[in-house]
């Protein structure tokens, strides 16, 4: 494994990570300032609308657990690419859980900070 991939392994950990700990700010500082999340069919556009959409989902859980394992990443240049699983525990404020079976289909950019996400496309694949 290259050293472009094992930084982008890590990009996607420090996201999973941030999930867990619901730490905005770190959770931000995976995104680059121009990205993109398609949030199963609604796209949110720049990195200050997302970190707001995702402030707001969170609020509605009182635990997410989010475990996430990679599959391929390829790169070519400043760009890449890779598809990761996801695997979501979810406990809303009311108390009902939710296990969801996800996938995101991701693009990255390298910047002077590292890579970070440009493009995210979640899609739940079965839901438990």
């Amino acid at each position: 494994m290259n050293s472009d991939s094992r930084a982008i392994r890590a990009l996607i950990e420090a996201y999973a990570d941030a999930v867990f700990r619901r730490d905005a700010e770190a959770w931000q500082a995976n995104w680059h300032e121009d990205a993109r999340w398609d949030l199963m069919g609604t796209l949110i556009e720049g990195r200050t609308a997302i970190v707001a959409a995702w402030q707001q989902a969170m609020a509605g859980f009182a635990f997410v657990g989010f475990m996430c394992q990679p599959g391929p990443i390829e790169v070519v240049g400043d760009a890449a690419s890779a598809r990761v699983w996801v695997r979501e525990t979810l406990v809303d404020t009311d108390g009902r859980r939710r296990e969801l079976f996800g996938r995101y289909d991701d693009e990255y950019r390298r910047t002077a900070e590292g890579w970070k996400i440009a493009r995210r496309s979640y899609r739940i694949i079965q839901e438990l």
